[in-house]
């Protein structure tokens, strides 16, 4: 049996009903460029995340980038943040003119470890850069009570975990709530993803709303007239009315992959050389993927492969150890518990459309593995 890491043929004929006259619409209008669906989108968007403003940009990268320019890094100016994670959490620090400072995650949920922030904290620290990885929430209670005692800002990095929540004080709180700016990503893999790429920023700061939509648009609220250099960085009208189309179905398709993800959890459980991903209890994990510990990796995946099952490594290398940070001065060993992750990771097929013939298949190919 065939199963594919992600099936967006599937979901496409779920939703073409819904998302096809959405686009027609915008062809109608030939409103391309920050038509109407942008600002409804970043209306729900911000709804979503419980934040006052949304401020849609071109990509999840963006997301990052322009949150850090509005911060006006100096050289020599730190931003903590983890090795275990896309590279463009710690590419927008570079690139916003800051230093990534890598510290170690915690084993478990691939979080960045609140302890280990605390301990690279210097007079030189600008930010926090905490990810949400695989779509669940790091311990933003922790990182906060750190933050707040040193004045420090918390950018949210939620490319993976659009609609994921934490409890916190007996409430529950959403991604993209608490932090000074949070960067979501609408990659066409997201769980909420466009037909291109696409990214938004929320905040409930005006003043920094305010900011963020003049880099977005060149540095100007009004064109031709540029408070500050910004950079050309707006969602398409297009991407903005499938995302709208596709908004509704978010938390019955999280769920689904909470599902996938429980009875993969149950189905493994009796192999000792499989570890089935750690949820933190405070955690509504949304499974964007569903990522597992175990022995001999890299031949189980090529095992996977000619059965015909996808399966993906997030991350094979931490970014402390990329050849691009080899000025920065990390040392293999320096950060353990991400050094071991990138040896042991392997995300399996996890998206709502999974039969569970598929995910039963899945498991028979990793039980015929270890056999």
């Amino acid at each position: 049996m065939n199963v594919p890491l992600l099936d967006l043929v599937a979901q496409y004929r779920a939703v073409k009903d819904e998302v096809l006259p959405a686009i027609h619409a915008v062809i109608e209008s030939q409103q391309f460029v920050m038509g109407p669906p942008v600002s409804q989108l970043e209306t729900a968007v911000a709804r979503l995340a419980r934040a006052r403003h949304g401020i849609a940009c071109a990509s999840g990268t963006d997301a990052l980038l322009l949150p850090l320019k509005a911060l006006t890094l100096q050289p020599g100016d730190e931003v903590v943040t983890t090795p275990f994670t896309f590279f463009a959490t710690a590419g927008t620090i570079h690139n916003a003119g800051g230093t990534p400072v890598f510290v170690d995650i915690e084993p478990g949920t691939f979080n960045i470890d609140p302890r280990a922030v605390e301990a690279a904290i210097t007079p030189r620290t600008r930010a926090i850069l905490p990810v949400h990885l695989y779509g669940q929430m790091a311990a933003m209670e922790r990182l906060l009570a750190l933050a707040t005692a040193r004045s420090l800002p918390i950018l949210e990095d939620a490319a993976q975990a659009i609609g994921a929540r934490r409890r916190i004080g007996g409430e529950w709180r959403m991604a993209g709530e608490l932090g000074w700016a949070t960067g979501f990503s609408f990659f066409p893999s997201k769980n909420l993803g466009a037909w291109g790429d696409g990214g938004m920023m929320v905040t409930s700061h005006d003043a920094l709303a305010e900011r963020l939509r003049k880099l977005r648009l060149h540095g100007g609220a009004k064109q031709y007239y540029h408070d500050e250099v910004g950079t050309n960085s707006r969602l398409d009208s297009l991407q903005a009315a499938v995302l709208l189309a596709k908004l509704p179905h978010l938390a019955s398709w999280s769920a689904k992959r909470r599902e996938h993800a429980t009875y993969y959890s149950a189905g493994l459980a009796d192999l000792p050389a499989v570890r089935a991903p750690v949820v933190d209890p405070a955690n509504e994990h949304i499974f964007h993927q569903y990522t597992l510990r175990v022995e001999r990796r890299d031949e189980l995946q090529a095992h996977l492969k000619r059965q015909g099952i996808g399966s993906a490594i997030y991350y094979p290398v931490p970014l402390h150890l990329q050849a691009c940070f080899g000025h920065l001065g990390y040392q293999p060993g320096q950060l353990p518990a991400s050094e071991q992750a990138c040896r042991e990771v392997l995300s399996l097929p996890v998206y709502p459309e999974l039969t569970r013939a598929q995910l039963d298949c899945v498991m028979e190919t990793i039980r015929g593995f270890y056999r």
